[in-house]
């Protein structure tokens, strides 16, 4: 008789996962990262007219959102995360575990601060995409959110290291805002060398960092981080000395170099020009894809000027004062008034500005009432104000004075309106003639 055995099912045995990943995938780690997209999201919409476009502006609002917002709350995530097993009353189980301080601390420390980054990527992609679809030149700005990234994952360590001291529930708030104030601060600061060891400092948008000053403020605020981090967990607390080390060569490096940390950005310093039109438009390469929009906004007046003599040679877009034959176009920074999302907000207000710096006398403190008039008239011809109706009916209810004087202003325009081309063209080239003239001398009478 044979005996048939069975064999039990062979049952597989699972193997605990990393715990990295399971603080990665449960617990407040991917709240933080939503927390994080959610407010710098909300922060960049809600003044998007002034960065959407331009890629600096973009550069700027984002850093300076990520700073003023993230990093507090990166520190108050960290800090609440840090005093999780305090709550808990898991402290003293998690101290008798086989991993070291260190691995342990980084297990609950890595995913919040891996978690707070990429909610800041999610939303710098998101801008970065807006301004692509609406950009007017230049080029993105990588530097910038690379090191703000770091700077959020050293604030969340660090926040995770008072998280861990300090066993009061209101440190994380008062740590957030301590930390927004200092940054604030620092910031805003226009005289101390220590506002260049502040990861947030607020610069023009034409100025650019110099490469590897993103790096040094990683060096800086990471040798900090990682400093108080092994002070923290290290059986041999004196190894934090090496990136405490490395910290202060990178301060002492950017407060030494101070404003060389930044220069103006190379674009910046160029123009793109139509020379079809008189006088020529010129427009900052870094808005370049404006041009069309700025010459069709001028071409009423350009066209008026046609063979119009004594003009300058140009509206000019560079930083400085314009060269002795341009003017200055009206302007097209700060993005958010003028120009919004990649357009001109209105050609014809933008119309009468260039015309108003066209005929000068803008350093003049007071004028003869006969060359006020000419001015008026030039100004009504070339390109009128679209507030002109309501000045002049402002005038009309006025006392005998201001009508009388609304009457010689409206006779002067009518006046120059009713010339034949070629005696306007003679009367505008006298009178472009003497547009730095504050007196009667040499304006022609109108």
């Amino acid at each position: 008789m044979t005996l048939l055995t069975e064999r039990a099912p062979r049952q597989r045995v699972r193997r605990p996962g990393h715990p990295l990943r399971a603080e990665a995938v449960r617990g407040f780690a991917p709240w933080a990262g939503a927390a994080m997209l959610l407010t710098l999201g909300v922060a960049l919409a809600v003044g998007s007219e002034r960065w959407q476009g331009g890629w600096a502006e973009t550069r700027d609002q984002t850093h300076a959102a990520a700073m003023l917002l993230g990093v507090p709350l990166a520190l108050a995530a960290g800090c609440w995360q840090g005093g999780r097993e305090r709550r808990r009353g898991t402290g003293e189980l998690l101290a008798t575990a086989v991993r070291g301080r260190t691995a342990a601390f980084l297990a609950s420390a890595l995913p919040v601060a891996l978690w707070l980054a990429a909610g800041y990527a999610v939303a710098t992609a998101l801008a970065l995409l807006a301004t692509w679809y609406r950009a007017m030149g230049d080029r993105p700005h990588l530097g910038t959110p690379l090191g703000d990234a770091a700077v959020l994952v050293c604030a969340a360590l660090t926040g995770q290291v008072v998280g861990r001291l300090v066993a009061w529930r209101p440190a994380a708030p008062l740590l957030a805002a301590a930390g927004y104030v200092v940054l604030g601060v620092a910031g805003h600061d226009r005289r101390g060398s220590a506002r260049y060891l502040s990861p947030f400092v607020e610069t023009s948008s034409t100025s650019v960092p110099v490469w590897w000053q993103p790096w040094a403020t990683v060096a800086w605020a990471g040798g900090l981080a990682a400093a108080a981090v092994l002070a923290y967990t290290a059986r041999r607390r004196a190894v934090a000395l090496l990136p405490l080390v490395a910290a202060a060569a990178a301060g002492t490096l950017l407060v030494q170099t101070g404003d060389g940390l930044w220069h103006t950005a190379p674009l910046a310093r160029r123009q793109v020009c139509d020379t079809s039109t008189t006088p020529q438009i010129c427009v900052n390469a870094r808005y370049k894809e404006l041009l069309p929009q700025v010459t069709e906004a001028l071409s009423g007046m350009t066209g008026r000027l046609e063979g119009v003599e004594n003009l300058p040679v140009r509206f000019e877009d560079l930083p400085g004062r314009p060269g002795p034959d341009e003017v200055e176009l009206p302007m097209i920074t700060p993005i958010g008034w003028s120009v919004v999302r990649g357009r001109l907000t209105d050609p014809e207000e933008y119309a009468w500005a260039a015309g108003m710096t066209l005929q000068g006398r803008g350093d003049c403190d007071e004028v003869p009432r006969r060359v006020a008039r000419a001015d008026d008239a030039v100004e009504h011809y070339l390109a009128p104000s679209p507030l002109r109706r309501q000045f002049d009916e402002q005038y009309a209810r006025g006392d005998a004075a201001e009508r009388a004087a609304l009457r010689e202003r409206l006779a002067a325009r009518e006046r120059l309106a009713s010339m034949g081309d070629e005696e306007r063209r003679a009367w505008l080239s006298a009178y472009f003639a003497t547009r730095d003239e504050c007196g009667r001398n040499g304006v022609p009478e109108l």
